[in-house]
């Protein structure tokens, strides 16, 4: 007979739990059977400040906390807003897990990025490397701030005994993402040019760069699941690695994309826009080890669903509201 969940029955908050990975991860952990999970959303409790915080320990009471909630965008987004991506990022960290060692929440789980790694780091990208050089500028201050938080966390375990978990996705994507074209990541800006492109009948669309970085994707719900099987075998922030291992580069994306998509115009790049990080892939041998989790959903089958999901999506009826 199975163990049952370390979730079970536990009081549990998940912020950023309305959104594109928080849902999936509120579902699993409701599926083991926690007793209550908890989602403050941002109209009542605005985690940058640290009086809603506290607010919201008050409220919900939690054991445990999977902080997931962040802002963040594409590289138009990040170079728009470096500054807020900064302080919305370190504030909140630095509330929860504060208000989290005060009263004595039994482990907080903190979602890291993949921006947080040198700009040249070794590819693939390990753990042991986390630390050796300064993030791709575009999103440095994203990177820095959620890096501060691993700090925090390993600085709290060793004075306070703070029990905590620290994962490191790879850029996510899926059914549920955000493709709005100001703020979205690559994969869907991409599904939305294309589909916008076959129902307008257009000739080429545009893109940004040149198309020859890379970079490695993770289907959001094996995300979830890493990070649920970290939080329940992980006491200490050891950095994991959550991805696949497989990198492509945007140019070689772009084109499966509109293949999927229908689109059979050109691709115009524009070299005048930044293109990121040069490359990205994660060696995700060590989590594999310490918590026996690798990724199951393949990228073509991944890209097909999120595809049909946007497609459904745009096509339902709009509700009136009355």
């Amino acid at each position: 007979m199975n163990a049952p969940s370390p979730f079970h029955n536990r009081r549990i908050v998940v912020t950023g739990g309305a959104g594109f990975l928080g849902r999936v991860v509120v579902e699993r952990l409701r599926a083991l059977g926690a007793a209550d999970v908890l989602v403050p959303r941002r109209a009542s409790f605005d985690l940058t400040r640290e009086a809603d915080v506290q607010r919201m320990f008050d409220d919900m009471r939690p054991e445990i906390i999977f902080h997931l909630a962040a802002e963040v965008g594409g590289i138009g987004a990040n170079q728009a807003n470096p500054g807020r991506f900064f302080f919305a990022n370190m504030a909140m960290a630095l509330h929860l897990i504060e208000h989290a060692r005060q009263r004595g929440l039994q482990k907080f789980v903190q979602v890291g990025t993949i921006c947080a790694y040198p700009k040249f780091a070794p590819v693939p990208f390990r753990e042991s490397d986390l630390w050796n050089g300064y993030p791709e500028e575009t999103n440095a201050p994203y990177g820095v701030a959620k890096k501060a938080a691993l700090v925090m966390l390993d600085a709290y375990r060793q004075q306070y005994g703070m029990k905590s978990t620290y994962v490191l996705p790879v850029n996510l994507y899926g059914p549920h993402d955000n493709f709005d074209l100001g703020t979205s990541h690559v994969i869907p800006a991409l599904i939305r040019k294309c589909i916008e492109a076959v129902d307008a009948g257009a000739s080429h669309i545009d893109c940004w760069g040149t198309g020859e970085v890379s970079r490695e994707f993770l289907y959001v719900s094996d995300a979830a699941d890493g990070i649920i099987r970290a939080a329940e075998v992980m006491d200490v922030p050891d950095p994991l690695n959550l991805g696949t291992g497989r990198e492509i580069t945007i140019r070689d994306l772009v084109q499966l994309i509109a293949q999927f998509c229908g689109f059979r115009g050109d691709i115009r790049w524009d070299a005048s826009k930044p293109n990121g990080q040069p490359r990205r892939c994660l060696d995700t041998e060590h989590t594999a080890r310490a918590i026996g989790w690798r990724a199951k959903v393949g990228f073509e089958e991944g890209l097909r669903q999120t595809i049909d999901w946007y497609r459904a999506k745009r096509s339902a009826p709009v509700r009136q509201q009355y």
